[in-house]
């Protein structure tokens, strides 16, 4: 058996692949998720891209579990291996890098802030020129989950900003990105993050579905889109 492409590193096992394990697989791209308890340099050994999933870590925890993952990004960045980070895996990519991680000013949770307001992003310049946001609007409306941000070096550029949380795309190297928000979100991982996070509990399952089932189809257009483009940028598919 051929070793896969793509390492998926997943954090928590709430917190999978999502949508991205079907872009890959109607890429042909074959991929392999490693928990907590694999996902070391070693791994990097035949791997062609590494996508970091998110979790309830903060990338400034003093475990082993973190220091493995801080020196999974390094490896992946001193190896040029493309790299996509979402939620802590942003924050994990942009510390490695020399960034920092901090408390942000107002948690992000669910899909409007505390004034009912859709959690949206809005595409720079720079944005509009990538390649991984080639085929985008320049407004995305987005899944939060989280209550860290990221201090970029200025080496790093804000492929797209929030209004509360400013840095919420970034480009760490020519082939390294994170994103802040869930574009991997399916109905059946909604599903089960509401039941379980205790972030999303106080907003209740009931109105966190029936919001998303209002956005699904663009949501989905846009996520699929936005994977596409990295196995793109990843030479992993046409």
């Amino acid at each position: 058996m051929r070793n896969p492409d793509v390492l998926i590193v997943q954090n928590i096992e709430r917190e999978g692949p999502g949508l991205l394990a079907g872009v890959l697989r109607a890429a042909g791209v074959s991929f392999d998720v490693v928990d907590s308890q694999r996902a070391h340099v070693d791994e990097l050994r035949h791997s062609r891209a590494v996508v970091m999933l998110g979790g309830p870590d903060s990338a400034n925890d003093h475990t082993e579990k973190m220091s493995d993952r801080l020196a999974l990004a390094r490896a992946a960045l001193a190896a040029k291996i493309p790299f996509l980070g979402i939620c802590l895996g942003l924050q994990v990519l942009v510390k490695a890098a020399g960034g920092r991680v901090v408390k942000a000013d107002r948690q992000e949770v669910g899909f409007v802030d505390e004034h009912h307001a859709p959690y949206a992003l809005t595409v720079t310049g720079e944005g509009h020129a990538d390649p991984l946001l080639t085929g985008l609007p320049g407004r995305l409306e987005v899944f939060q989950l989280h209550g860290e941000t990221v201090e970029l070096t200025p080496t790093m550029q804000i492929l797209a900003t929030g209004a509360q949380c400013r840095n919420q795309i970034v480009k760490v190297a020519p082939n390294a990105y994170g994103i802040q928000p869930h574009f991997e979100l399916t109905s059946e991982m909604l599903a089960v993050w509401a039941e379980h996070d205790p972030d999303l509990q106080p907003i209740g399952a009931a109105k966190l579905m029936a919001h998303f089932a209002k956005i699904r189809p663009t949501y989905t257009h846009v996520g699929e889109r936005l994977l596409r483009n990295f196995l793109r940028i990843a030479e992993l598919a046409d």
